[in-house]
Formats: structure tokens, sequence, C-alpha cells
């Protein structure tokens, strides 16, 4: 928790004056907010220490050249530092942790799907089973007459590379009804930017898919070892709302389940969607 910055008294900050008090270890934290349109991630984030009122932000690091070096214009960044952007929206959740002006709160309190992908080790299988999800930018764009690409910099193109480099298959099936809907056709448009990104995607039609043993709602699985399930509501809308699994005798079951999905459905370049 020390840095090497010097304040203006030309004293270095990993060099603290033995008067000051001694840096927090951070055992407990409140949680005062979080930017609620960053659903994918849960992120950023601002957390107070009870017993110091030091901040503690979850930002997305910035690693634009240009924008770090107007930053250190005005101090250097040390090794163990980083820059981190918040959205304007979370000025609030920011001065409420200041004036220490929030009740008790609770955030997801939830691994991220970067945190589950990071950490497996062999596969990472995800199976879909609905004809519409939203809400889909890309999707009404491309209704619009836009191209239906919406560009994230790079971010799933650099976990799902990162997890392939590192030797995790990611395999994707996808359970459609026929003719597909607007939807799915758009989605089997994009899906050259998942492949790309390294994963392998297939497409099995709902009338093929008799006599799996499909389970109640879409999921990811990792390593064979943990089952992640996902929700939606009627509107197809993501509920953020999880089950996790490592029971085997039921993990068993959904390595059977997306295996045989696997084996019966069709790889994107062979599948056609008119």
């Amino acid at each position: 928790m020390t840095g090497r910055c010097r304040g203006r008294d030309g004293r270095s900050w990993n060099q603290p004056d033995p008067k000051e008090a001694a840096v927090p270890d951070f055992r407990a934290l409140d949680f005062v907010g979080q930017d609620p349109d960053s659903d994918k991630e849960y992120c950023p984030a601002v957390f107070v220490d009870p017993n110091t009122g030091d901040l503690l932000i979850q930002g997305r690091v910035i690693t634009d050249p240009g924008v770090l070096v107007m930053v250190r214009e005005h101090g250097a960044i040390a090794d163990d530092e980083a820059v981190v952007w918040l959205p304007a929206s979370m000025k609030q959740m920011i001065l409420d942790a200041v004036g220490r002006d929030y009740d008790e709160r609770h955030g997801h309190g939830q691994p991220t799907f970067a945190d589950l992908l990071a950490r497996a080790t062999r596969s990472a299988v995800h199976l879909e089973m609905r004809d519409f999800y939203g809400p889909s930018p890309g999707f009404e764009d491309w209704k619009a007459g836009g191209s239906g690409r919406i560009d994230d910099g790079g971010r799933w193109e650099r976990l799902i590379g990162d997890a392939v480099a590192r030797g995790v298959r990611v395999r994707r099936v996808r359970i459609v009804s026929e003719p597909v809907s607007d939807y799915i056709r758009w989605e089997y448009m994009v899906s050259d930017e998942n492949i790309r990104a390294g994963e392998e995607i297939r497409w099995l039609p709902r009338r093929q898919a008799s006599g799996i043993m499909l389970p109640h709602s879409d999921f990811w699985m990792y390593d064979q070892r943990l089952v992640v399930f996902n929700f939606n509501d009627g509107h197809g809308n993501h509920v953020p709302e999880f089950e996790y699994t490592s029971d085997p005798r039921r993990v068993s079951q959904i390595v059977a389940t997306f295996e045989q999905a696997w084996e019966r459905a069709i790889p994107h370049e062979r599948y056609k969607v008119d």
C-alpha cells in the first residue's frame, strides 16, 4: 500500500512521517455505490474504510498514452499506481463517500465473468437458448440500418484471446428456433467478432434438440467444475441474479447436456440463417 510519489514537502509516500497514522489494513469496507450502467462487470464502484474514512475506487484502468501524459504533467505515476476512470454519474456516490453520508449498502457481491474466466485453466463453455436478449444497442442499431457493431474497445477480444492463449478452449452453442428471429439473424452476423477473439461457435436448431435434458436457463461452465446459470425476464432482459453450482452430481448433468448439444450442433461456418 505504499507509493513512490513525493508530496509537496519532498517526502516520499513510502517513507511516512512516524507521527502519521499507519496505512489501514482494510479489514472492513463500506460499499457506497457502483455505476448502474455497467451491468456487465458491475464496475466502477466506491468503497470507504469505516475506520479511517479512506476511499477505495474500483474503475477502468486508463492506458491511453495521451491521457497518461496529461496526468503526468501534474505528478509522476508510480509503478504500483494506476489512473482509473469513473463516469460523471458517480459524482454523488463519491460525495456520499467523502461526507460519510450513506446507509448500509450492498453490491452484487459476485465474481464477474472476467474473474471466472481468468481462473479457468482448461475450458469455458456457454449455452444460449433464447431467440432474443435485451437490451441490445447493437441489435437496435442494425434494425435502424446501421452496422450493428458496437465498439467495446476490444474488451471481449482481449478477454477471450488471453484465455485461449493460455490453453482455455472457449465454446458456445446457440439453440435457435427456425425460421430464426431477427435478433438471431443479427447475432449470427456479428458472431465473426467472437470467432476472431478465439471462440468456437455452433448452432443447434431447436427441433434437433429433442431428447437432450436441457436446463432451466442459459449457463456458463468453467473447467467442467463450476456452472453459473444466468436469467432473463419475460422480455429477454438480463436479470442480475445468478445461480452457482459445483455439486458434481449437477455439474455432470450439465457436462452431458452441453456435449450432446455440441455434437448435434452445426459449426458456424456451415450454418445458414436463411
